[in-house]
């Protein structure tokens, strides 16, 4: 009999981790300022993972046309900085713009993903690439008149990178911050995290979370029931487009840099492989399952290049980490396969 608690992907990523750990400490690495970066890149990330909640839970696929939330809230946050806001106003403003944009870009991609259903997360990947180069036109030519968005010379065009330190960069992080000697603790930023993650655990609770799961147990016995499906997805696809959004400025406001252009280009890919590695299903995926994954994954991103580094030579170490890491996530998919074929022969 199968053990459901048991997951081997997260299992193998502790083990992972815990050894990349043991080296760290053996080559006498500041392990207080690990435990800091890790603390910031939980949360920092931890947003965007949050996103793939509702997409998930609805039975639309993992969504791998992230890039078009996290577009609405660059767009937000474009906005902001253009009108010269600061401070808790900038960052807010960020977020509702974006979030604003993000309903409209959600709704049109949800048109697309129900009128193709069963290949949500293809497609999504797709829409996703194709809408790079879309808005690579809107940063060209957006009329922007705060110079110090602009290039210098000719200024026609918004710059690939843009610095918040002058706006609203690290805002979360510095808020409420905790510091036991050299272990900084981020209150503010973890707060809003684990802020976003309960209201996600508070709605799926809901009549209308609930509606989702059995959507994506058994869409067919959903619609004899007389629950309008595609209205549900739709609600769930801009649910995950807007929190992506909101994502993506929590995002930069650590990161303290507006990236534009192709900033997002791959940022679909790790939120999607925490969340797995974190135990969700192709189905089902809960606030427990963004956390760990989140965790695991930036840890050992976090954890591997320096130890790469002191322990082989340093071209090896983006190598060594991309090879380990990829092969956990791609046998956390195998395994997935399995579970998932498994369900259905016991059905």
């Amino acid at each position: 009999m199968k053990n459901k608690y048991i997951n081997p992907p997260q299992f193998i990523m502790f083990i992972f981790m815990g050894v990349l750990a043991a080296a760290a400490a053996a080559i006498d690495m500041n392990m207080i300022g690990v435990i800091n970066d890790a603390l910031v890149k939980w949360a920092m990330n931890g947003v965007i993972v949050l996103s793939l909640i509702p997409m998930i839970n609805v039975g639309a696929g993992r969504n791998f046309g992230m890039t078009i939330g996290l577009s609405a809230g660059l767009v937000g946050m474009i906005f902001a900085l253009n009108a010269r806001m600061t401070s808790w106003t900038g960052f807010f403003v960020s977020m509702a713009m974006g979030a604003a944009v993000a309903l409209v870009f959600g709704y049109l991609y949800s048109l697309i993903l129900n009128h193709l259903k069963l290949n949500e997360e293809i497609v999504g990947t797709f829409a996703g690439y194709a809408f790079i180069p879309i808005m690579n036109l809107f940063y060209t030519f957006v009329p922007v008149t705060n110079r110090q968005m602009l290039y210098p010379i000719g200024g026609q065009g918004l710059r690939p990178k843009v610095n918040l330190e002058n706006y609203f960069g690290q805002i979360l992080d510095r808020l409420w911050q905790i510091r036991i000697g050299e272990l900084v603790i981020p209150l503010g930023l973890l707060l809003f995290f684990f802020g976003i993650g309960a209201l996600l655990w508070l709605f799926s609770r809901t009549r209308t979370g609930m509606i989702f799961a059995a959507i994506a147990e058994n869409e067919r016995f959903v619609k004899l029931s007389g629950i309008h499906v595609d209205h549900y997805r739709t609600i769930a696809i801009i649910m995950s487009t807007v929190i992506a959004a909101i994502g993506v400025v929590v995002y930069s406001q650590s990161y303290g840099i507006l990236h534009l252009y192709d900033g997002p280009f791959m940022m679909s890919f790790p939120a999607v492989s925490a969340i797995v590695i974190g135990g969700a299903s192709p189905r089902k995926a809960t606030v427990a399952n963004a956390l760990i994954g989140t965790f695991l994954y930036q840890t050992t991103y976090l954890l591997s290049i320096p130890v790469a580094n002191a322990l082989l030579i340093p071209e090896m170490a983006e190598i060594i980490r991309t090879i380990i890491t990829s092969g956990i996530i791609l046998y956390a998919f195998i395994f997935e396969r399995k579970d998932t074929r498994h369900e259905a022969r016991e059905k």
